[in-house]
């Protein structure tokens, strides 16, 4: 069993990181994976786009948020942002897969995400990829006299020379969202990042830059990533992920989102790990620089607005929990 437990913990995780927001997040994220996963003992990348190429300012990380980091054993991983930066930032995930160690199964995992259990006892099967479900039926959206689901992604199949119909979930019906493969970007997993991120990039640009006509009426902004992934995950054997990843947007971990609407929905175990992993004086100290950190965090606007809330009646759509947040004064990110 010590073997079997060893085995599993070799693979890197990584996150994105940048001056704002995300350096904020990723140090939370640090701090959680640290706290509730002492065993881990792969590697963890902080991905720092450089300077220039697509981001027009300074994208990197502010010194005393690398310094406290670095105190975690985070490696600060830079890479270019050639195509994607301000103009899509969604597009850092899938060029920063580029920079991480060629060959070696990797994890990522979304900024705003913390760690609540022990990631290193999560089966994975590196071999076949998969990416998180907790998602919404955001894309597409069919327009009254457009295409239908399944001429839309079966249009997507085709460019890219892949099997349409075995991605079919045939428990749901035809022309419903569920029926076709589709995934939260927010945590996925592969045996070699080099190979998953550059099928990764060449399928974004090649929807990007030159969509089938079925996609004529879609915005891909900004869902490009989650259109790219089913198809990147199809073609390097994957799929939808199987129950030994419950733990994922379950027990060990969460992808909260925005504060906000972490503090509404989110379980009691979530909200615990936020505030024990920000509480050390050392990452409280930087984390108050982030004014939302600040509010939600420290001065206790997070429980006062989880108060409003009964989680097991929660509004059916995030869009209209989000309308209420705003509503009452609490929204901020």
């Amino acid at each position: 069993m010590a073997r079997q437990a060893e085995k599993r913990a070799a693979f890197n995780v990584v996150v994105v990181g940048q001056a704002g927001r995300l350096q904020y997040e990723a140090l939370l994220f640090a701090a959680s994976l640290r706290r509730n996963d002492p065993g881990f003992t792969g590697r963890l990348f902080i991905a720092e786009p450089e300077p220039g190429g697509a981001w027009p300012n300074d994208p990197r990380i502010d010194p005393e948020v690398r310094a406290a980091l670095e105190e975690l054993n985070a490696e600060i991983l830079p890479f270019p942002a050639r195509h994607f930066g301000k103009s899509y930032p969604q597009g850092n995930k899938i060029e920063a897969l580029l920079a991480l160690p060629e060959g070696e199964p990797f994890v990522f995992f979304d900024s705003d995400t913390v760690i609540t259990g022990a990631l290193s006892a999560v089966p994975f099967d590196f071999a076949r990829p998969s990416a998180s479900m907790r998602r919404e039926g955001t894309w597409p959206e069919i327009e009254l006299y457009g295409p239908g689901y399944g001429a839309i992604w079966k249009s997507l199949y085709d460019r890219f020379g892949l099997d349409f119909e075995s991605t079919l979930d045939l428990s749901e019906p035809d022309e419903y969202w569920g029926r076709y493969l589709y995934f939260n970007a927010g945590w996925f997993f592969g045996a070699d990042p080099h190979g998953f991120g550059q099928r990764f990039l060449d399928t974004a640009l090649s929807i990007r830059d030159d969509p089938p006509e079925e996609l004529a009426l879609q915005s891909l902004d900004p869902w490009l990533d989650q259109v790219a992934l089913p198809l990147v995950i199809h073609a390097l054997g994957g799929g939808r992920p199987g129950p030994e990843l419950d733990g994922l947007d379950g027990a060990v971990s969460c992808h909260w989102r925005v504060l906000p609407l972490a503090y509404a929905r989110e379980s009691d175990r979530v909200i615990e790990a936020i505030e024990a992993a920000a509480a050390p004086n050392r990452i409280k100290k930087v984390l108050k620089a982030h004014d939302p950190m600040k509010k939600m965090i420290f001065h206790g606007r997070g429980r006062k607005l989880r108060e409003m809330f009964d989680r097991d009646r929660l509004p059916r759509s995030e869009k209209i929990l989000r309308n209420r947040i705003k509503r009452e004064g609490f929204w901020i990110r």
